[in-house]
């Protein structure tokens, strides 16, 4: 069929070529004609190739298309965080240096100053609550069907809840967050926690 199809077009472009020679001035009435059906003949035979390649061809097999990941977006927000809280209280300062030759008084000073700027990023960042608002070693029950994160159960458990004992810790829960969204720079390179200082003189 694909030779049929080319031999057809070869035959309309030579058709419409001699058309314009004032050697067929003779057949001016029924080239036109000719062509028309040669050019009929050509769209007909075009058609029923495609249709029969569409019909015989096999199936392709079209693998799914995963969606282009963020490229570790997640990660850099949270890497993103941890730079909040060493800009505003010196969180990973703190944590990654070596404290064994301070003295008490100066990791105490130092844990003041993480202490306040990580709470304050914490309230502006994080609406915390207590999961529970009585005081520890408060008596207190865990209701049936709680959720499995809310509670940790320890001592002697036994049966179904409810479950009556002695608050130990309050624990926390978090209403919302508002953490600042991350436009990456980078593809691939997480954000910096905090940028190196230089110093030019």
């Amino acid at each position: 069929m694909r030779n049929l199809v080319i031999a057809l077009a070869v035959i309309l472009l030579a058709l419409s070529v001699f058309a314009l020679v004032p050697a067929a001035a003779p057949y001016a009435d029924l080239l036109p004609k000719v062509i028309a059906g040669v050019a009929a003949l050509l769209l007909i035979a075009v058609f029923v190739d495609r249709s029969k390649a569409a019909s015989t061809a096999a199936p392709v097999k079209v693998a799914p298309v995963a969606a282009a990941p963020l490229a570790n977006q997640a990660d850099s927000e949270v890497v993103n965080f941890v730079a909040i809280l060493q800009e505003r209280g010196r969180f990973v300062d703190f944590l990654m240096d070596d404290i064994k030759g301070y003295s008490d008084a100066q990791v105490g000073a130092a844990g003041r100053v993480l202490h306040e700027g990580c709470k304050a990023v914490l309230l502006e960042h994080f609406g915390i609550r207590p999961m529970r608002e009585e005081g520890e070693g408060s008596k207190v029950t865990v209701p049936t069907g709680y959720a499995p994160d809310d509670y940790r159960l320890v001592g002697k458990i036994s049966g179904e809840a409810p479950f009556t004992g002695t608050l130990i810790h309050h624990g926390w829960r978090v209403e919302w967050v508002k953490l600042p969204r991350l436009l990456r720079a980078s593809a691939d390179r997480l954000p910096a926690i905090a940028p190196a200082e230089v110093e030019l003189r």
